[in-house]
């Protein structure tokens, strides 16, 4: 029998968590296969009847305890069903200017850990990083497994999506479909302005956040993203780096819609 409440989390932060299909789930019983068995044999060494974290992706959570360590499976007994969700009550979305080098995999790494929803890799004007088809694809599948990771560590409900990288025009689109859309944009000025607008964000909204390149914005960039329904917004008098301004905004998101 599963015993299902909401309580809060004590000695369960501590735990190791893992991500699972719901076919994986039957009964009372959680079957981990992949990469996660591995992990929990060789690097993590966990024995039978430690406790762990397990997370479904359509968003349940539950704890159980290990009850057999196989070559390719790992089987875990439920022993609860938990109503607690660490999700953000808003859905965000970062479309992100593609960056050089490896600073991407930092992006992503802390926005999972913020709190988004979802990173959308833009190809913008001003983008140095110019990738075809097949590198874009190692590259997203690198930058999702970087997510899952950090969905693990920060105790996410849920494994954030990381999109194959789209072109300026696709990223205004999908961004027609949220609620809100932001952009921190060096040449708008007032923080009062600002502030109202992100006061105004509530639980339940879907949030686009869209941050430029190294070479920032094109004015043209700024002009359609406006138009399609963006609010521009003012990240105060200093010019942050492209890896630092989403996080900014990400972090007073945070603290704003937290529970």
């Amino acid at each position: 029998m599963i015993r299902r409440n909401g309580r809060q989390p004590g000695n369960e932060e501590f735990m190791y968590q893992f991500f699972v299909e719901d076919e994986q789930i039957a009964n009372d019983l959680v079957i981990i296969e992949g990469s996660d068995v591995n992990h929990i044999r060789n690097v993590l060494r966990m024995k039978c009847g430690e406790k762990v974290r397990i997370s479904s992706t359509s968003g349940r959570n539950f704890f159980g305890t290990i009850d057999r360590i196989a070559e390719n499976v790992v089987e875990v007994c439920i022993t609860e069903e938990t109503a607690l969700d660490t999700e953000l009550p808003c859905r965000i979305c970062l479309f992100q200017g593609l960056p050089k080098s490896d600073k991407m995999e930092l992006i992503v790494q802390k926005a999972v850990e913020l709190g988004a929803a979802e990173v959308i890799p833009v190809a913008m004007k001003n983008c140095v990083v110019k990738l075809d088809a097949k590198k874009a694809a190692a590259k997203a599948a690198r930058w999702q497994e970087i997510a899952k990771s950090a969905a693990k560590q920060s105790k996410r409900s849920r494994i954030p999506v990381v999109r194959e990288p789209v072109n300026y025009r696709e990223a205004i689109a999908l961004a027609g479909e949220l609620d809100v859309v932001l952009l921190p944009y060096e040449n708008e000025r007032g923080m009062a302005a600002t502030r109202e607008v992100m006061e105004r964000i509530a639980p339940g909204q879907s949030v686009g956040i869209f941050i430029g390149p190294e070479g920032g914005f094109e004015e043209k960039e700024v002009k359609a993203a406006i138009e399609g329904g963006a609010k521009p917004i003012t990240l105060g008098r200093r010019i942050l780096r492209t890896e630092t301004a989403g996080l900014a905004i990400l972090s007073v998101l945070m603290f704003q819609l937290e529970n």
